[in-house]
C-alpha cells in the first residue's frame, strides 16, 4: 500500500471521517425525525455560535493557549447590543460598537497573558467570571426580548427555499478564511512554529507574544459576532446566555485533534468533531434527554478523546523507538569490510 495512503487511513482526521458518517447513518436509520430537513436545519443554527468561538479556539490551543472565556464575552455582548437596542440606537450603529467590545475584551486577556505574563488558564477562568457578572451588572437577571425584525428575521430564516439557516453564513465564510490563514499562509506557519517550540520560534525572529495577543484579540471579536448571531436566534438578550458553551468548544478542539501539548493541529479534524457534537446533542435531545445529560455525554467526550489522543501519541512514539533500534541492531549486525 502506498505510504500516503496508509497514512490518511491511519489518521485520526480519517477516524473521526468514519465515525461522523456511521453515527450520522446511524440517527438517520434509528431516530426518528433526525433526518428531516427542519430538524437538521435547527441542528445547524444551535451550533453556530460555537463553530464561530471555535475557530480561533483552536489557533489559540495550537500556541499552548485556552480562553475560557468566551462564553462570558458573547454573553456581555448581547446585553451591550440588547441595551443599546432599548436606547433606540440604529443597528448599523450598535453592532459596530458590540464588535468592538469584544475586541476589547479579548484584547484584555492578551494583555494580560503576553504582557504580563500570567497563565492563560488562570486569566481567562478569571475573566469568564468578570465579564458575565458585567452584563449582570448591567442588565440583572431579566431580558430584553424587543430586538428589531431584521436582525431576528436574520436569527430564525433560512436561505430562500433551503435548510441552510442565514446565520449559518458567517460561520462559512469565517471557516474558509480561517482555514486559508493557517494552512496556506506564512502567519498559519508561525503559528505552528510558536506552538511547537517557542523558545526557537522566539530566536527566530518570529514575534510569538504578538501573535498569541492577536490571536485573543481575534477569540474576543468571534465571541462578539457569536453573541449578535444568537441574540438575533433566540430573539433575546441576557447575561446568563451562553452558558457551559465553553465546554463544548474545547471539546470540540481537542476531540479534533489540536494537540493540548501546542503545536499540533488542523482544522478538518475539528469540523468533523463539531458535526459530530451536534449529531450527539441533537439526537439526546430528540430522545428526551435535557441540556443536563448533554453535558455529561459531552464531558465524557472531551475525556475519551484526551485519552484516546494520549494513548495514540504514546504508540506512534514507542513505534517510532521500536523501529529506529531495529535499524540500529541491523547495523551492528552487519559484517564489516576488510
Amino acid at each position: 500500500m502506498n505510504k500516503k495512503v496508509a497514512s490518511i487511513l491511519g489518521s485520526w482526521d480519517f477516524f473521526l471521517a468514519i465515525l461522523f458518517f456511521g453515527t450520522f447513518t446511524y440517527a438517520c436509520v434509528s431516530v426518528p425525525h433526525f433526518s428531516d430537513s427542519f430538524n437538521l436545519s435547527q441542528a445547524c443554527a444551535e451550533m453556530t455560535e460555537k463553530a464561530l468561538m471555535l475557530l480561533p479556539m483552536v489557533l489559540l490551543i495550537i500556541v499552548r493557549d485556552i480562553d475560557l472565556s468566551i462564553a462570558s464575552i458573547l454573553a456581555f455582548c448581547s446585553v451591550i447590543l440588547g441595551l443599546m437596542v432599548r436606547a433606540n440606537v440604529p443597528l448599523f450603529l450598535a453592532i459596530p460598537v458590540v464588535l468592538l467590545v469584544g475586541i476589547g475584551a479579548g484584547a484584555v486577556n492578551g494583555y494580560i497573558v503576553c504582557r504580563l505574563g500570567l497563565p492563560s488558564l488562570i486569566v481567562t477562568l478569571g475573566t469568564m467570571a468578570l465579564f458575565r457578572g458585567l452584563g449582570y451588572i448591567l442588565l440583572g437577571t431579566g431580558a430584553i426580548n424587543e430586538l428589531p425584525d431584521s436582525l431576528t428575521n436574520f436569527g430564525l430564516n433560512n436561505i430562500g427555499s433551503t435548510a441552510i439557516p442565514w446565520i449559518t453564513l458567517p460561520f462559512i465564510v469565517s471557516a474558509v478564511l480561517f482555514t486559508f490563514v493557517l494552512q496556506c499562509t506564512p502567519l498559519g506557519r508561525k503559528i505552528y512554529a510558536a506552538g511547537g517550540s517557542p523558545a526557537v520560534a522566539l530566536y527566530s525572529g518570529i514575534h510569538v507574544n504578538r501573535i498569541r495577543f492577536g490571536l485573543f484579540v481575534v477569540s474576543g471579536l468571534m465571541s462578539a459576532i457569536a453573541g449578535i448571531i444568537l441574540a438575533a436566534r433566540l430573539s433575546n438578550a441576557r447575561a446568563n446566555n451562553a452558558f457551559g458553551y465553553e465546554l463544548d468548544v474545547i471539546t470540540i478542539a481537542f476531540l479534533g485533534g489540536t494537540s493540548v501539548f501546542g503545536g499540533k493541529g488542523n482544522y478538518i479534524g475539528v469540523f468533523f468533531a463539531l458535526g459530530l457534537v451536534a449529531m450527539i446533542r441533537n439526537v439526546l435531545g430528540l430522545q428526551g434527554m435535557g441540556g443536563d445529560n448533554q453535558g455529561i455525554a459531552v464531558g465524557l467526550l472531551l475525556i475519551l478523546s484526551l485519552l484516546l489522543t494520549n494513548t495514540i501519541q504514546r504508540f506512534v512514539a514507542y513505534a517510532k523507538t521500536r523501529r529506529s533500534l531495529r535499524g540500529v541492531d541491523k547495523v551492528k549486525l552487519e559484517p564489516t569490510k576488510a
